[in-house]
């Protein structure tokens, strides 16, 4: 009777101990099979009930619903690592590290439309060479060395700023602006260096090249918006496909899929690059080829109420190989870069 006993409490505990489970959808990475997995409840963060990427008839799309007062991050960050093997087989080794921190305050939303405070908070680079580090950081002193003071000088004069941004909840930037106050902001800070004239507005002019309302405009519509307009279901593929050079006959694709949706992360798939092309080049007897080749793989996490990055994590490998060749012999240099491009790191 004790031994019944017994049997009948532990069933009993066993019974009571049982967790509430929940059935997801996900993409299993090793077949590429849409799944479905049964995961404890609790196991679960809480989702809106009318959360920003949502499903409706097995479509998940992509809004935003972000709350007026709170501060959304995006700090972007890559790592490159740079081998170069020249004819002999010696070998070269460099890295290089870029951090630009940013965060989102939002000031109001009428009509579907945000008021955005864009804050640049700091920006710092780093690279090291033949154990040798180099850093310009903004949130430490300037540089000892000459050369590095202007990079700090305009970097730090670049920080510490605020932009206006017009943004819908759908993820269009409609307007960035306040562009001016930090060009002039620069041109102070690069005068107090440069006291020629025609150099200080170069430099002033090259910085309004790579830092204007196009430029930031299209970076966080690749950063922020992923999903297709239209959605797409657990498993579904889509590409997108940008010039890698000015003239545009080199194109980057990016295979995306979206690999699961639920615990409150919405979860992107990231393939593809560059197919390896190689060009070719006579004059006499000399050959004159260069190979190149980019492919990337990594994820992307949106957070399923405020439809906002979480992280992003992809891993870029660039081989380019330029050989010389008389019909006898050939030289050849070979340079490998592998690369990790993330936004908001400390999330992943």
């Amino acid at each position: 009777m004790k031994n019944i006993a017994a049997i009948a409490l532990i069933s009993i505990a066993l019974v009571s101990c049982k967790k509430e489970t929940k059935k997801i959808t996900k993409v299993d990475p090793k077949t590429g099979k849409t799944v479905t997995v049964e995961v404890p409840a609790d196991s679960l963060a809480k989702v809106a009930e009318n959360a920003a990427i949502k499903d409706s008839a097995g479509i998940y799309t992509q809004t935003f619903k972000l709350e007026k007062g709170k501060t959304y991050p995006l700090t972007t960050y890559q790592r490159d690592v740079k081998t170069m093997t020249d004819p002999q087989g010696k070998t070269l080794n460099g890295t290089s590290e870029s951090t630009d921190e940013m965060s989102f305050t939002v000031n109001d939303v009428k009509n579907n439309i945000y008021d955005i405070t864009l804050n640049l908070i700091s920006k710092r680079n780093s690279q090291t060479a033949e154990g040798k580090t180099i850093v310009v950081d903004t949130k430490q002193p300037i540089p000892k060395e000459d050369d590095l003071k202007m990079i700090w000088n305009i970097n730090r004069a670049l920080t510490s700023n605020k932009l206006n941004m017009k943004m819908d909840t759908k993820g269009n930037v409609i307007s960035i602006t306040g562009f001016e106050p930090v060009y002039t902001k620069v041109s102070n800070a690069v005068g107090t260096i440069v006291k020629d004239a025609n150099q200080k507005a170069s430099v002033v002019a090259s910085l309004k090249e790579s830092f204007n309302e196009k430029v930031l405009k299209d970076q966080f519509s690749k950063n922020l918006t992923i999903i297709p307009k239209k959605g797409v279901k657990i498993g579904e593929k889509w590409t997108n496909t940008e010039n890698a050079d000015p003239t545009g006959k080199i194109k980057v694709t990016s295979n995306y899929v979206l690999k699961s949706v639920g615990n409150g992360v919405a979860e992107i798939g990231v393939t593809g690059g560059i197919p390896k092309k190689t060009d070719k080049q006579a004059q006499g007897a000399m050959t004159h080829s260069i190979s190149s080749e980019l492919v990337q793989n990594g994820t992307i996490k949106f957070d399923e109420n405020t439809g906002w990055i979480n992280n992003q994590n992809i891993t870029v490998k660039t081989t380019q190989i330029e050989t010389i060749s008389d019909g006898k012999q050939s030289q050849s240099m070979k340079s490998v870069s592998n690369s990790s491009v993330m936004v908001n790191p400390s999330a992943k």
